[in-house]
C-alpha cells in the first residue's frame, strides 16, 4: 500500500534514520479541539497495524498533568496509541538529577504535584501548603489567612532544595515561602543572620513568559512567576538566583532528553539505522524554534569537538514552524519577527538573546505539511 511504499527503497524497507518532536498546543490541538491537519499528518505516520512508522515524541512545556494522563488524552485525540514515555513534560528531564532524588525538596506548582514529583524520582517532598500549615506565621499577606494564634512546632525537618514544576495558584504565598527557605538555608523557623550563598539547589521547569488560552490577550506563564522570584531574590540579597537545572523548551536539557527517548524507541522497535536527523515541529518562535536551533548549534559544536558530549550519532535538529498557533502568517514564506526592533525578547534571563535563533529552518502552514516536508527531505516521499 502507499503508506508502506514511501519508505521502501528498491523493494527493501528502509528503517527510519530520523525522529520527530511535536509540540502539542497550537500544533496538534487548540484548547481541547484537535487541529484537522494533525489527523491527516498522523494517518501518514501510522502503518497498517496502527503503529508509528518513525520514532515520535511529544514535547510540551505543560507540567501540571501526569504523563500517562497526557498520553491517554493524545491517544484519544489523534486516534492512535501514544505511550506515556513518548510524552515529555516540561519537568521530565528532572529524572536525570539523581543526586537530588533523596533530598527533602519543597515543591511548587499545581495539579498532581506530589504524584509528579514522585514519578520524577523525588522521594521526600514537601508542598508549599504543608510548609504553610507547619509554619503558619510565614504566610502574612492575606489578612484573612493570618494565624490568630501561633502554634509552635520545632520538629519540622530542614528543606534541602526547591522544585518549581509550574505556576502555583497563590503567588504571594509561594514567593514568600520559597524566599524564606532560600534565605534560611531550609530552616525558615530559625532564620539566619546572613543568607547563605550559593543557596540551596533550585530545579525549575517551563520558562514560558506568556501563553495563549481562550482569552484574546496572552496569559502569564510559569516564566512570569520565575521572573518575580529572580527579581525579589536579587533585590533582597544583591545576588543572582542560580538554577541547578532549568528545563522545558528552549533548554538543551529537554532536547537531549527527547533525543534519548527517540533513540530508545528506535531500539525497542528493532530499527537498525542510527538516528541522524531530528525535526522539531512547533508554533512558538521563542520556545520551539529557539530551542531546536540552540540544540542544532550544540550538535554542530559537538561534531567539531567543542562540546563535552556523550557520543550520540545525532547530527542535526531542524526547526519547523507551523502557522496554526502563536505564530500565524498570511504568507508562510514571510519573515519571523526577530525581536531586533521594538519587539522585546520574551526568553528567559539565562538564555542570551540571539535573533538568528528565532528564525525557523522551515515555515509551513500546518503540521500535515510539516510531516510531508520531512518525508520529502528524508527520501520517504
Amino acid at each position: 500500500d502507499s503508506t508502506q511504499s514511501a519508505s521502501v527503497i528498491h523493494g527493501k524497507w528502509k528503517p527510519p534514520s530520523f525522529g520527530l518532536l511535536f509540540d502539542i498546543d497550537g500544533v496538534l490541538v487548540r484548547g481541547h479541539r484537535v487541529i484537522p491537519a494533525a489527523l491527516e499528518a498522523f494517518s501518514k505516520l501510522l502503518n497498517s497495524q496502527g503503529q508509528m512508522r518513525v520514532p515520535v515524541v511529544f514535547v510540551t512545556n505543560a507540567g501540571n498533568i501526569l504523563q500517562h494522563s497526557k498520553a491517554q488524552e493524545l491517544s484519544d485525540l489523534l486516534g492512535c496509541k501514544v505511550d506515556p514515555d513518548q510524552v515529555i513534560l516540561s519537568h521530565s528531564p528532572m529524572k536525570r538529577f539523581l543526586q537530588h532524588h533523596n533530598k527533602r525538596m519543597l515543591v511548587s506548582g499545581q495539579g498532581p504535584l506530589v504524584e509528579n514529583a514522585r514519578a520524577l524520582g523525588f522521594r521526600n517532598v514537601v508542598t508549599i501548603d504543608e510548609l504553610r500549615m507547619a509554619c503558619p506565621e510565614l504566610d502574612m499577606v492575606d489578612l484573612e489567612r493570618r494565624p490568630k494564634t501561633t502554634p509552635l512546632r520545632n520538629d519540622f525537618p530542614a528543606i534541602e532544595g526547591v522544585l518549581l514544576l509550574g505556576e502555583p495558584v497563590r503567588w504571594e504565598t509561594s514567593l514568600q515561602l520559597i524566599m524564606d527557605v532560600l534565605l534560611s538555608n531550609g530552616n525558615p523557623r530559625t532564620g539566619l543572620v546572613s543568607a547563605p550563598y550559593p543557596h540551596l539547589p533550585v530545579l525549575a521547569s517551563n520558562m514560558d513568559l506568556l501563553w495563549m488560552a481562550e482569552a484574546k490577550m496572552p496569559r502569564f506563564g510559569h516564566g512570569t512567576f520565575l521572573l518575580c522570584l529572580e527579581t525579589i531574590y536579587r533585590k533582597v540579597t544583591g545576588k543572582e538566583l542560580k538554577y541547578e537545572g532549568l528545563m522545558g523548551k528552549p533548554s538543551i536539557l529537554t532536547y537531549q532528553y527527547a533525543e534519548d527517548m527517540i533513540r530508545q524507541q528506535a531500539e525497542r522497535r528493532g530499527w537498525s539505522a542510527p538516528i541522524r536527523n531530528l525535526y522539531a515541529i512547533g508554533d512558538n518562535p521563542v520556545s520551539d524554534v529557539y530551542g531546536a536551533n540552540l540544540f542544532h548549534q550544540y550538535l554542530q559544536k559537538a561534531k567539531r569537538g567543542e562540546e563535552e558530549q556523550r557520543p550520540s550519532g545525532t547530527q542535526s535538529c531542524a526547526s519547523i514552524l507551523v502557522c496554526t498557533g502563536i505564530y500565524s502568517s498570511q504568507d508562510p514564506g514571510s519573515e519571523v519577527p526577530t525581536s531586533g526592533g521594538a519587539e522585546p525578547f520574551h526568553g528567559h534571563r539565562d538564555f542570551s538573546f540571539n535573533p538568528e535563533l528565532l528564525k525557523a529552518a522551515h515555515i509551513v502552514p500546518d503540521v500535515n505539511e510539516a510531516v510531508q516536508l520531512v518525508f520529502h527531505r528524508e527520501g520517504w516521499a
